[in-house]
């Protein structure tokens, strides 16, 4: 892969209790903070129950950020398709890309939260076996002119088709959500759309089956006659850095805890089973257990490092968006990857290295010709001092 992009995930996680308004207006600066600061994607979640994650319609959201930002591109991270009409996500993210102007991306999933679905009496078996009905549908929708007819357990559409077509020529961006098993790389390869591995970095599981997924994606694109592409894959992962790890350590005491109490005790995810007793144990087991990194950028380089190893090549790393810091620590977080990490990926920091070392090299070669040059000039001025008599 030539040039990483870099993003966001952003589910939101805030805690419970606190004012929600206020929350998403921070979450709402933190994408123009990362627009400002050259980030290239940030996806939005959906969930409707355990009162942390509070965004419950990321077309929304999105359509509010991009009024606030100039470039970054702007997905459902995800849309839980197994929830809604398939006909409508589809008229809804066609309006988004229109409204963007191109830069809105479709992340579809079965939905995390199986709090969410069981207010609608759906069960996760339910919810996967959704998945593949309605993104079919979409599909479908999407990229042709004839009218869909299909039955699913909670919808049934005769002759529908989009009375807009896409803005992006010939199609946005589409993903599927991914975490350890193979049920999103089948997807992403019979389709020939981009895979979001939330799990790349949050379980051990998901981290070992990062080059699995990829042959799963390739297997099922041969089998359906697609075609899938590396820089259509997206990994999410967790950092926080500072100037020290000293410094990265005291800033997480702020949320850590909490965050990580949310899954252990609250959220029924347990493909986010995340370790940790105390503060302390939940730094080393981020950085230990190689979940992700809390430290220096340099930490955070390395762990990206990891990820292009592991899994062959990616397009794009996505920070998975927590408030771990504080409000000004996470905005400074985010600046500091954005000087120091994104150029080792993206093909920037080689070059004003190597300009560096080069003048470096020929430093007193160069300086002895600049002394040279000011003692000649002060002689021919005195010369001619000497000339005028």
């Amino acid at each position: 892969m030539s040039r990483l992009r870099f993003g966001i995930f952003l589910a939101p996680f805030h805690p419970a209790g606190e004012n929600p308004t206020t929350a998403l207006q921070r979450d709402l600066q933190l994408v123009q903070h990362l627009d400002d600061l050259g980030y290239d994607e940030a996806w939005i979640g959906e969930h409707h129950s355990a009162g942390s994650e509070i965004i419950a319609s990321p077309e929304i959201f999105i359509a509010a950020a991009a009024e606030r930002t100039r470039r970054i591109r702007l997905g459902t991270g995800v849309v839980s398709l197994s929830y809604h009409n398939p006909l409508w996500v589809a008229e809804r993210i066609v309006l988004l890309d229109h409204l963007t102007r191109g830069r809105v991306m479709l992340g579809v999933g079965p939905g995390s939260l199986p709090t969410d679905s069981a207010m609608i009496g759906l069960n996760p078996t339910d919810t996967r076996e959704l998945l593949e009905e309605n993104l079919d549908i979409v599909m479908r929708l999407l990229r042709g002119d004839e009218p869909v007819t299909a039955t699913t357990r909670t919808h049934r559409l005769i002759d529908a088709r989009l009375h807009l077509r896409p803005y992006s020529d010939p199609l946005f961006d589409v993903a599927v959500a991914a975490v350890a098993s193979p049920t999103g790389p089948r997807l992403a390869g019979r389709h020939g759309v981009g895979l979001l591995s939330i799990g790349a970095t949050l379980t051990k599981e998901g981290f070992d089956a990062l080059a699995h997924h990829w042959n799963v994606m390739e297997e099922r694109a041969a089998t359906f006659g697609t075609t899938v592409d590396r820089a259509a894959w997206r990994l999410v992962g967790l950092m926080h850095v500072a100037e020290t790890r000293e410094q990265a350590y005291r800033e997480v005491e702020h949320g850590i805890e909490q965050w990580f109490r949310y899954f252990q005790k609250v959220a029924a995810f347990p493909q986010m089973a995340v370790e940790g007793g105390d503060v302390r144990e939940m730094i080393e087991f981020v950085n230990e257990a190689g979940i992700g990194a809390i430290g220096t950028p340099d930490d955070a380089a390395a762990q990206v490092q990891r990820l292009v190893d592991q899994s062959g090549g990616f397009g794009a790393m996505l920070l998975l968006a927590h408030e771990w810091a504080n409000p000004q620590a996470t905005r400074r977080s985010y600046e500091l990857i954005a000087q120091h990490v994104m150029p080792r990926f993206q093909g920037q920091a080689q070059a004003t290295l190597d300009a560096k070392a080069r003048a470096s090299e020929s430093r007193s070669g160069h300086a002895e010709q600049q002394v040279a040059a000011v003692a000649h000039m002060t002689e021919k001025y005195e010369k001619e001092l000497t000339d005028r008599g």
